[in-house]
């Protein structure tokens, strides 16, 4: 008789309780066991039982082959990739043993997986700092920029106080019949619109002797409430800013100020997209940004980065990975929810899309991606425009991409009936330097660790050819 497997279950069955907003007593009642036993579960620490398995299709009326999918031909492929670092050259690793590994501890294999990216990250870092661009120890200035997305990062971009408090706010401006009427009514604050010579260089500006908001006349629409309920948000929650900034223990006034303005953003975008009429809508919608950003009267931008923060415990939605890039490659804006790697520096990968977004303006373009060490991911990109609004004004054009997990791509309009095992993916990089793919044309520099061979005699298509181990 062939031997039977044990099936470990642990993040899909973390999963599916998170999608159907339970905890894990609530699990644990439905399914007549203990809590600790759902817990012990959802670690990897024990295995799924038969007997279990059907109660959790019965209980939430799931099929059993979707829940008891095999995932340890995917671990072991993962492995493999990752085993063919040069890290692991002079070690013998047969196949068999892989495979053992990925079928009989999937804890194990998670965690080796999850410590390659780590050291990955690691030599980027090590990498920046030999270019001058790092930041903290051996005496090096922290970078103030990436103190304050280290602590919007550490928090899954997801702020409790600034969102309930914004879910108030946001009742009591539609009670007032607008932002305008709510600023003027709570706070005596008149709008005021003024040609851009008037601005003298600003968009928003609040004149605190006269208690007006001047706001720039040329802004479009979106841009316009945006700023107003800016200044609500700097009105009514900044003690519950400066409570997160001391917080955050930031030790530049840069890093504390930048940290400022991203918790005043992400309170404004809050007010005008209360999270849990948001979050219905989101489901409605499929994730479609286009269609909820024109619900919301919001921007294309201002919507993809709502969709970072829906991480509310009970009423999470897909994590997603956003980054704001121009022309050039220079990031702007960075938020990971998803678990996306990503270099702090040295550009990213050519062939995401996100970088030839600018070649048709104002589409999305939607990709799936693979990594080096196998990890899925699907991405919408697509260019964005800010500026302009009268002749002659500058106009700054960037791209945004929205990624996610492979396993959520399915719940979005843009993969909608795709099988994300059996789709054909883009093979990327985190950027050359730690990408030891071969044969990529669009490489740029050679990757670390990796010897570059002699073409003396032959020149292959990539520019650089380099020794397999």
């Amino acid at each position: 008789m062939a031997e039977t497997r044990p099936l470990y279950l642990g993040p899909r069955l973390k999963r599916l309780r998170r999608e159907l907003g339970l905890t894990q007593q609530a699990m644990a009642d439905d399914l007549e066991v203990s809590p600790s036993y759902i817990a012990l579960i959802e670690r990897n620490q024990r295995p799924v039982t038969a007997e279990l398995l059907l109660r959790l299709a019965r209980s939430y009326r799931l099929d059993v082959t979707d829940l008891a999918g095999e995932d340890s031909n995917d671990y072991a492929r993962r492995l493999t990739d990752v085993l063919r670092d040069p890290l692991f050259a002079e070690i013998d690793l047969p196949a068999l043993e892989v495979a053992d590994l990925a079928a009989s501890f999937p804890g194990i294999s998670e965690a080796l997986l999850r410590l390659h990216h780590a050291y990955l990250r690691e030599q980027a870092a090590l990498a920046e700092q030999g270019e001058g661009q790092g930041g903290g120890g051996n005496g090096v200035v922290a970078d103030p920029v990436v103190q304050a997305r280290a602590f919007v990062t550490a928090h899954r971009n997801h702020f409790p106080t600034l969102d309930n408090k914004a879910e108030s706010i946001a009742e009591k401006v539609a009670e007032a019949g607008g932002l305008q009427p709510y600023l003027a009514k709570a706070h005596a604050i008149r709008t005021r619109h003024l040609p851009p010579d008037v601005m003298m260089g600003s968009v928003r500006r609040f004149d605190r002797h006269n208690q007006q908001l001047l706001l720039d006349d040329t802004l479009s629409g979106p841009t316009r409430q945006f700023q107003v309920a800016l200044q609500v948000a700097y009105s009514e929650c900044r003690p519950d800013f400066s409570a997160l900034v001391r917080a955050a223990k930031l030790e530049s006034p840069t890093a504390q100020n930048l940290l400022r303005r991203a918790l005043a953003d992400y309170t404004a975008a809050a007010i005008l997209m209360p999270y849990d009429r948001f979050a219905r809508a989101v489901e409605e919608r499929a994730y479609d940004v286009e269609a909820l950003a024109a619900r919301f009267a919001v921007s294309f931008e201002q919507a993809a980065h709502r969709l970072t923060t829906l991480n509310r415990p009970g009423t999470e939605r897909v994590p997603f990975f956003f980054l704001r890039v121009d022309a050039a490659g220079n990031v702007s804006k960075r938020l990971d929810g998803a678990g996306f790697p990503f270099a702090a520096h040295g550009g990213g990968c050519p062939l995401w899309s996100v970088h030839t977004a600018f070649v048709r303006p104002l589409q999305i373009h939607t990709q799936w991606l693979e990594l080096p060490d196998g990890q899925r991911f699907f991405s919408i990109a697509r260019s964005v425009l800010s500026g302009g609004g009268g002749y002659n004004r500058p106009r700054v054009e960037r791209a945004i991409a929205l990624a996610c997990a492979a396993e959520h791509a399915p719940r979005l309009v843009y993969a909608a009936n795709q099988d994300p095992r059996r789709v054909e993916a883009t093979p990327i990089g985190i950027n050359c330097r730690l990408c030891h793919r071969p044969g990529c044309t669009a490489r740029a520099l050679p990757p670390i660790g990796r010897e570059i061979l002699a073409d003396d005699y032959r020149r292959p298509q990539a520019p650089f050819a380099f020794a397999e181990s």
